[in-house]
């Protein structure tokens, strides 16, 4: 079930294989069609409403990680899921976890990556096995990369062109229903492989060191695309499998050595790998018998696995007593900014906020932020923002437009007199008690303005239908993290008028930033960072179309034997850099 704007469907909680939900959404510059980004964590939008709930008040500063040394070398570094978060494939076609992508960020050579560094570097993509970033056609629908020529597969073969020519295709097999090929079908000829006329897409073209993409479409953040997965190199006669293969050779820092599906992986050092990425374990054993996430942090406490994913939520509950025991970004205990966004939608397509950009402001000057972090666990728990790029992700400046320590009810009240028209709003949110408190929140906030807000709990099965029916004033959101490190996700779905019915929830039309979101669209590297970050403070500040409140933290819990020299957390733990004391 693909959920619009990323709204959550309880029906995808209990799955525990790949993610069904996601934003839906044409591809940049195209008219028509759909681009589907599938998110890797929709289990934790469940887990962030958990954290609203007041379930720790504790304030804490993060600390910084200072640069990772070589530290340690050798040994095993154990690692368990739990069966809120279980893998479901390690063939890179096939994995939609995060749980599968944490492994194969340590098993997969790609043509570019995000460096093994903290952050904000970690989110500015580098070569990998290419030489270079990508030669670019004018019209931005050519990509031609020269390759490196030391990287190995285990096996000892040369990692050329061709191997990433046929990862490209194997998402594109028929009958094999690679969540990749949301990003691949837009090359040309994909169509003809999607349909089983052809095994190749005539738009991928490999002569030894060089490989050239042609897509059907201007796609500026192509090179983004070549950091997931889907198109990690493998070899060039690893078959298409619908159940995904269970071992290949890797070309990455390490090797898929033993796989038993449902009990064990073993990750071994690639003996070949000659590429830059820091590595220093000798194996990853990876405990894949599912533990309940209470008993999977109780066993990274005491030694017997250490490092694991569970729902964040675990990870502040009281009876954890985690930052009392550990305090937060010192030895075990880490909580870094996420990419998880918490906010109210404002639906300027109802007469309450149609062409009433002073009352959209009031609306945002009047939030109490404070008081809604607290809800969301605090400081150590999640960051008040009034924006809305993740403050992690290239291009965020940080504008300061709307209070985050307290309502501004003076310029709220003098924004809002004589705009509030029927002085009633409906809000949807769900029904369940940490998000209803929120509500209560934000109808105390707006009766100071002058407006009487409606609370409606709706069942988080139902939400999706109802938001869609487009029926209220103002809805509750929560987007979770996608595929990728880009701007496109949260602006251009969110704001271009293209996706009103579909993620642009707050049917927010505007020529002008229609026609600024697409040309961001289409900017390469630090200009697009650059164009983004000013678009979303000229959207916040101009047309506040969404009354942004959060964006959650990513807690990390490690064992003892754990050394604080590498590690690197991009905001999950960088296992390929990890080592042990």
């Amino acid at each position: 079930m693909r959920v619009l704007a990323a709204m959550v469907s309880a029906a995808d909680f209990p799955r525990a294989g790949r993610c069904e939900a996601g934003f839906v959404a044409h591809l940049p510059g195209e008219p028509s069609g759909q681009r589907y980004v599938s998110i890797r964590r929709i289990r934790r939008l469940i887990s962030a409403m958990a954290v609203a709930g007041g379930l720790l008040m504790i304030a804490a500063e993060p600390g910084a990680l200072g640069s990772p040394s070589l530290g340690q070398q050798g040994g095993t570094f154990r690692i368990a899921f739990s069966r809120e978060e279980q893998l479901d494939h390690i063939d890179p076609a096939l994995a939609n976890t995060q749980a599968s992508w944490s492994l194969l960020d340590a098993v997969c050579a790609r043509l570019m990556t995000y460096p093994d560094k903290p952050p904000p570097a970690a989110f500015r993509i580098v070569p990998e096995v290419a030489s270079a970033y990508p030669r670019v056609s004018r019209d931005l629908k050519t990509y031609t990369f020269t390759l490196k020529n030391t990287f190995r597969f285990g096996n000892g073969s040369p990692v050329r062109a061709n191997a990433f020519e046929h990862a490209i295709n194997r998402t594109l097999t028929k009958g094999v229903d690679s969540p990749g090929a949301q990003y691949t079908r837009n090359i040309v000829g994909a169509d003809d492989v999607l349909a089983g006329r052809k095994s190749k897409a005539s738009g991928v073209t490999a002569h030894g060191n060089r490989l050239v993409v042609r897509l059907k479409r201007p796609v500026a953040d192509f090179p983004a695309w070549t950091t997931m997965p889907y198109f990690c190199a493998v070899e060039p006669r690893l078959p298409s499998d619908p159940e995904g293969k269970t071992t290949f050779r890797s070309a990455g820092p390490y090797d898929v050595a033993d796989y038993l599906p449902g009990q064990r992986i073993v990750l071994e050092r690639n003996r070949l790998y000659r590429g830059n990425r820091p590595h220093h374990v000798e194996r990853f054993e990876v405990d894949l018998q599912a533990y309940s996430a209470p008993e999977l942090l109780d066993r990274i406490e005491h030694g017997q696995v250490d490092w694991g994913i569970a729902p964040p939520f675990n990870f502040f509950l009281s009876d954890q007593r985690l930052v009392a025991k550990y305090g937060v970004n010192k030895t075990q205990f880490w909580v870094k900014p996420g990419f998880t966004f918490r906010g109210f939608v404002l639906n300027t397509a109802r007469p309450l906020f149609r062409d009433n950009i002073r009352l959209r402001k009031a609306v945002n000057f009047a939030l109490d932020r404070s008081l809604m972090l607290q809800n969301a666990g605090g400081a150590v728990a999640a960051r008040a923002t009034d924006q809305y790029l993740p403050p992690s992700l290239p291009g965020f400046k940080n504008a300061q437009i709307y209070p985050l320590v307290r309502p501004n009810l003076a310029k709220a009240q003098s924004l809002a007199k004589g705009q509030t028209r029927s002085g009633k709003a409906e809000l949807y949110i769900y029904n369940l008690p940490v998000t209803m408190a929120l509500g209560q929140i934000l109808k105390q906030n707006l009766k100071a303005i002058g407006l009487d807000v409606n609370i409606q709990g709706i069942p988080v099965l139902a939400y999706p239908g109802r938001v869609a029916r487009r029926d209220f004033d103002i809805a509750f959101m929560v987007s979770p993290s996608v595929d990728y490190y880009d701007p496109y996700p949260y602006l251009n779905l969110s704001f271009d008028s293209r996706f009103i019915g579909e993620t642009n929830l707050s049917a927010f039309n505007s020529p002008k930033y229609d026609r600024l979101l697409r040309r961001a669209a289409l900017l390469p590297g630090q200009t697009r960072y650059q164009a983004y970050g000013k678009l979303d403070v000229q959207l916040a500040r101009e047309e506040a179309p969404i009354a942004a409140v959060s964006y959650l933290k990513e807690p990390t819990l490690v064992s003892d034997r754990v050394s604080v020299r590498c590690m690197i957390l991009r905001p999950a733990l960088d296992i390929t850099a990890a080592c042990l004391k």
